[in-house]
């Protein structure tokens, strides 16, 4: 089997990427798998470059933060922005990095594993660990058979369930990690998944996002996601409403 490290909503904090590609089995995974929400936030160009760097091992995916990064660099959102600091990455990319992600497939399957960044069907739609299986066979209506683990992001709450004999995997998140302080990624092997965090100097990287980022509200971005771990109580709270479809 492939080896594949799955890296979700790493969004744009680089010192959290470079974290997570410094783990001897990121290194040495066959694959690297971007499961959505890959630069929107404090360096959106930054990190496109260090995992376009990386080459054909990467396998990308969109989500949608990254749809919405393009529809704003290309004046056609016209929606009230979901946080702050997405037009301002968004006037940050280069065309080169807008068209790449405008590019991506928002689904990829290896093997019998489909990747993508919210469910198989919409890339913002919530589902969370505790859904019913009704929620979920909703949600997973007309994937075909052949699939039998589904790998997400989205969240930002790592979790692994059964869901009617499929395996459900959410990464977590790199960037902005819910529930335990420590960027979150997923490593699949043939001996099944594991659910890792790696470790970071939250405070550094604070501050060197603080030193090398322009955006004007880096500051309070950091304190309330790098410096500040939101629980999975609030989360599960806040995206509850959402969730039940």
């Amino acid at each position: 089997m492939t080896t594949v490290a799955v890296l979700a909503d790493i969004h744009g904090v680089l010192p959290a990427l470079e974290a997570v590609l410094d783990e001897p089995d990121v290194q040495a995974a066959d694959r690297i798998v971007l499961a959505g929400d890959i630069a929107s936030g404090p360096q959106p160009v930054e990190t496109l470059d260090v995992l376009r760097a990386l080459g054909d091992r990467v396998v990308w995916v969109r989500g949608n933060a990254d749809r919405e990064l393009v529809e704003m660099a290309r004046g056609t959102y016209d929606a009230e922005p979901p946080d702050a600091v997405s037009p301002w990455a968004a006037e940050q990319l280069r065309p080169d990095q807008v068209d790449l992600l405008a590019g991506l497939p928002t689904t990829v399957t290896i093997g019998d594993v489909l990747f993508c960044h919210a469910t198989p069907r919409d890339d913002e739609e919530m589902v969370l660990v505790d859904s019913p299986i009704s929620r979920w066979a909703q949600v997973f209506a007309g994937l075909p058979d052949e699939v039998r683990t589904v790998v997400c992001g989205h969240t930002h709450m790592p979790f692994a369930r059964q869901v009617d004999r499929r395996l459900v995997v959410n990464a977590g998140s790199v960037g902005m990690p819910y529930g335990a302080p420590g960027p979150s990624w997923a490593l699949l092997t043939e001996d099944g998944v594991q659910l890792r965090r790696a470790p970071l100097d939250a405070a550094k990287a604070a501050a060197r996002i603080e030193r090398e980022s322009t955006y004007p509200g880096r500051a309070e971005w950091v304190a309330e996601y790098l410096l500040h771990t939101y629980s999975d109580t609030e989360a599960l709270e806040a995206f509850r409403p959402r969730a039940e479809g």
